[in-house]
């Protein structure tokens, strides 16, 4: 767990967030073939504004991260950009969703998020659990629920 701080030219910090965000009218298209490409699209776009994934999984029908922000990034600007840009890569990709999603939106409108402080490791096993939960109702196999936005794609550790 990212439990060090990280340093700018001046500041040494650890801002981390619990963020849940979902696709538009909470439709569960992420576990089709879209799943791949939202986690890379995330995963680059997280990458691009120097912000850390935690812990991260994508449920049917929303998004749970667990992040570190740049203090010099507030989490207003970076979610306007983080879902503002994967609805346009997304629609780049897949034609086909500017028919689903009108108006090119793709995700619901606002967000929910928490500070997490030095209590990470209580939410990623809160993020991890209601994945597990997930798997017991929807009978899914373990295969599908691996951590996506780990670069080995391991299992995500119990």
């Amino acid at each position: 767990m990212a439990n060090q701080a990280n340093s700018l030219a001046h500041t040494k910090w650890m801002c981390k967030y619990h963020i849940v965000f979902t696709p538009k009218y909470r439709r569960k298209i992420i576990y089709n073939q879209y799943r791949e490409d939202l986690i890379d699209i995330i995963k680059t776009l997280c990458t691009y504004k120097n912000v850390q994934i935690i812990e991260g999984h994508m449920m049917p029908d929303h998004v749970h991260l667990l992040v570190m922000i740049p203090p010099k990034l507030s989490v207003s600007a970076f979610m306007g950009y983080l879902k503002g840009k994967s609805a346009l890569m997304m629609f780049d990709k897949h034609a086909n969703l500017k028919y689903k999603f009108g108006n090119r939106h793709f995700w619901a409108e606002g967000y929910y998020v928490s500070t997490v402080g030095l209590n990470a490791e209580t939410v990623a096993k809160y993020i991890r659990d209601q994945e597990k939960s997930d798997i017991a109702l929807d009978k899914l196999s373990v295969r599908e629920y691996e951590d996506p936005f780990r670069s080995n794609h391991a299992p995500v550790k119990k």
